[in-house]
C-alpha cells in the first residue's frame, strides 16, 4: 500500500535572512549541518562503480547546480528534483544548492541519480532525520515530477556493488525490488513515492522486500522450462543432432551448412532446448547484463535460461560487438553464457565476421573509445548456419547448382582461415531422404522420437563431469581449455595418437584446429562417461570437421 501522507514541513534551523553558513544575531549557538553524503553508483561496462552524492546549501542566488561530470540526463534532473520535492510535500530550499557527484572522473549517465540527489538535499535541509539507512544504504531511482519513483536500468549491478562494498542495504523503486533481491546479503527496501522517505527511515521494516532469490529463480525457471521446438519433432538429421548434443555438452562453436529446407534453422532453434540449466552465479551474471542493457523481462526481472541471440545478417559490427559513445553491450555480450546464432553466416559483412575472432578465443570483448575502454564478457557458443553456395544447391540431390567454381570460392572466401579454426564442429546438413521424411529411418545413436529432455539429461551429466574437472579454475567447459589443461586432461594412448597424427597430415590442420579436435574428443568421452579419450572418440570427432575436408580438397564444393 502506497503511503501518500505528506510529511510535516520542517523549519530550517538556520536563519532565513542570513542563510546557511552565516551567524544570526539572536541565535549565536545555532549551527548548520555539514555537507550531506549519500551513496549511489554508476555503471562502467557491466560493473557498478561507487559514487557519492555530496550536497551543500549555502548563501547566494537560489539555484541548483550539479557538478561531477554529469551527462545531459543528469543535468536535466534539476527540474525533476525540484518538482518532485515540492509535490511530495517538502519545500525546496530557497538558497544556492550545490550537488557534487564524486569521483568527478567517472561519467554519470542516466536518471538513476534523481533519488540519491533528492535524499541528500532533503537531509541537508533537515527534512529528514538521521538514520542508519542514510549512512549504510545505496540509493537509486528516477523521479517523476509528482514524486513517483520510476524503475531504472542496472539495479542488479548496483545491488552487487552494495554487497561488495559493505553496504548492507539498497533503496530502489518498488518496481525494481525483485531484481535487487537476487543478490543475497543485501537488504532491499522498495518505495514508490518520495513522500515515503520519512516513514522509511523511521520504520524501514515496513518497506523491506521479503523476496527469496532462489524461490524467485525457481518460479521463473519452471514457468519457461518447456522448449518451443523439441528434437523429437524434427525428422532425421541424426548426425547433426548428435553434433549439437556434443556442442551443448562441451560449449563448442558449431557451423551447419546445407541446401535450403534441409533443417538448419529448425535444428538451431531447437538447440536451446538441450542446453544445461544455468547455475545461480550464471543467472546473476546474465541478468546483470540484460539489466544494464534494459532488456530484462518486465514480468520476471531475471534471466533463468541461457540466452539465444539471433542477429540479422544486416547487423553492423558495432551491433554485434557493442559500442557507442558510451559503450553498451552488443549481441555477442547479450549471448554470454548462451548461444549466438548467425543464420546466413556468409551473408554477414566480412568485417563483422572478423571481429568475432578475438571474443571467440578469449571469451571477452574490449570496446575502445576516445573517452574510455570497456571490457564486456562474451563466453558464447557460436552457432552458424549457411548455404553451400550463393544459389544454395551445391551438391543437392534434387536441384542443380548454377554457381561457377569462382563464385563459390568467393562465397566461402568471406570466412577466413583463422575464423574457421575457431569453429569446432562443422556439419553438413543434407536434404532428408524419402524414408526420413516418412519417419522410417532410425539411427544407432538416437531414435527419431528422442526428446530434447533426454538429450539434455546426457548433456547435463557431461557438464557435471567438467564442473568437477575444472573445480577451482576459471574454466567451465572443455571448449575453454588452455594448453595446460589439454595436456593434463587429454592424454592419448599410442593408437589414438596415431589416428590424430593421420588426421593432422590428411587435413593439414593448424595447431589451433588440432587443439579443437582434441577438445571435441574429450567431450565425446565425457558423454560416454569415459576417463580417457579412446580412438573411437577421436574418429567420431574427425567426422565433425567438414571444413577441414573442404580445405584439403576444394573441389568438393568448388
Amino acid at each position: 500500500m502506497t503511503d501518500t501522507t505528506a510529511p510535516p514541513h520542517n523549519t530550517l534551523t538556520c536563519d532565513p535572512e542570513y542563510g546557511y553558513g552565516s551567524e544570526a544575531p539572536e541565535a549565536t549557538e545555532t549551527t548548520c549541518p555539514a555537507v550531506t553524503r549519500i551513496q549511489t553508483g554508476a555503471i562502467e561496462g557491466i560493473e557498478g562503480v561507487p559514487v557519492t552524492v555530496e550536497v551543500d546549501i549555502t548563501t547566494g542566488i537560489p539555484a541548483l547546480n550539479i557538478v561531477g561530470l554529469p551527462d545531459t540526463t543528469v543535468s536535466e534532473a534539476k527540474e525533476r528534483i525540484k518538482s518532485a520535492i515540492k509535490n511530495a510535500g517538502f519545500e525546496f530550499p530557497l538558497r544556492k544548492v550545490i550537488v557534487n557527484l564524486a569521483p568527478a572522473e567517472v561519467k554519470k549517465i542516466g536518471a538513476a541519480y534523481d533519488l540519491p540527489m533528492a535524499v541528500a538535499i532533503l537531509k541537508q535541509s533537515e527534512f529528514l532525520l538521521e538514520s542508519h539507512l542514510l549512512k549504510e544504504a545505496l540509493f537509486i531511482g528516477e523521479l517523476s515530477l509528482d514524486g513517483t519513483l520510476r524503475p531504472v536500468k542496472g539495479v542488479l549491478a548496483l545491488s552487487l556493488l552494495a554487497r561488495d562494498h559493505g553496504l548492507g542495504s539498497i533503496v530502489v523503486p518498488q518496481a525494481n525490488e525483485e531484481e535487487a533481491s537476487l543478490v543475497e546479503g543485501v537488504a532491499v527496501y522498495g518505495i514508490d513515492h518520495l513522500s515515503q522517505l520519512p516513514r522509511l527511515l523511521d520504520h524501514p521494516e515496513h518497506y523491506r522486500a521479503a523476496i527469496s532469490s532462489h524461490a524467485l529463480i525457481e518460479s521463473v525457471r519452471h514457468r519457461h522450462d518447456k522448449p518451443l521446438i523439441d528434437f523429437a519433432q524434427i525428422k532425421g538429421q541424426h548426425l547433426a543432432k548428435r553434433a549439437l548434443e556434443i556442442a551443448a555438452a562441451g560449449g563448442h562453436n558449431t557451423a551447419l551448412f546445407g541446401p535450403p529446407g534441409s533443417g538448419k534453422s529448425l535444428l538451431a532453434k531447437a538447440f536451446s532446448g538441450i542446453l544445461p540449466p544455468m547455475t545461480f552465479d550464471e543467472i546473476l551474471d546474465v541478468s546483470r547484463i540484460y539489466s544494464i542493457a534494459g532488456q530484462l523481462p518486465h514480468d520476471t526481472q531475471v534471466i533463468t535460461h541461457r540466452p539465444f541471440r539471433s542477429p540479422h545478417h544486416s547487423a553492423s559490427a558495432v551491433g554485434i560487438t557493442g559500442g557507442g559513445t558510451h559503450p553498451k553491450p552488443g549481441e555477442i555480450t547479450l549471448a554470454h553464457r548462451g548461444v549466438l546464432f548467425m543464420d546466413e553466416f556468409t551473408e554477414f559483412p566480412r568485417q563483422v565476421l572478423e571481429v568475432l575472432r578475438q571474443p571467440l578465443e578469449d571469451g571477452v570483448i574490449t570496446v575502445s573509445r576516445a573517452q574510455q575502454s570497456v571490457t564486456f564478457p562474451a563466453q558464447v557458443m557460436l552457432l552458424a548456419a549457411m548455404n553451400p553456395c550463393p544459389c544454395g544447391y551445391k551438391g543437392d540431390s534434387l536441384k542443380a547448382c548454377i554457381c561457377s567454381p569462382a563464385t563459390v570460392e568467393r562465397y566461402f572466401g568471406k570466412i577466413s582461415g583463422p575464423l574457421l579454426d575457431r569453429i569446432d564442429l562443422q556439419i553438413e546438413v543434407s536434404r532428408l531422404s524419402e524414408d526420413e521424411l516418412l519417419g522410417l529411418h532410425q539411427h544407432p545413436h538416437t531414435t527419431g522420437s528422442e526428446s530434447s529432455a533426454s538429450i539434455r539429461e546426457r548433456v547435463s551429466q557431461a557438464r557435471a563431469i567438467q564442473t568437477r574437472r575444472f573445480a577451482d579454475t576459471d574454466i567451465t567447459t572443455n571448449a575453454q581449455m588452455r594448453p595446460g589443461e589439454l595436456k593434463q586432461h587429454c592424454s592419448l594412448k599410442p593408437e589414438t595418437e596415431a589416428l590424430m597424427l593421420q588426421a593432422i597430415r590428411q587435413f593439414k590442420m593448424s595447431g589451433r584446429a588440432f587443439d579443437r579436435l582434441l577438445k571435441i574428443s574429450r567431450t565425446i568421452a565425457d558423454l560416454d562417461n569415459a576417463d580417457r579419450i579412446e580412438a573411437t572418440h577421436v574418429a567420431e570427432a574427425i567426422q565433425y570437421r567438414s571444413f577441414d575436408k573442404l580445405s584439403q580438397a576444394k573441389d568438393t564444393l568448388v
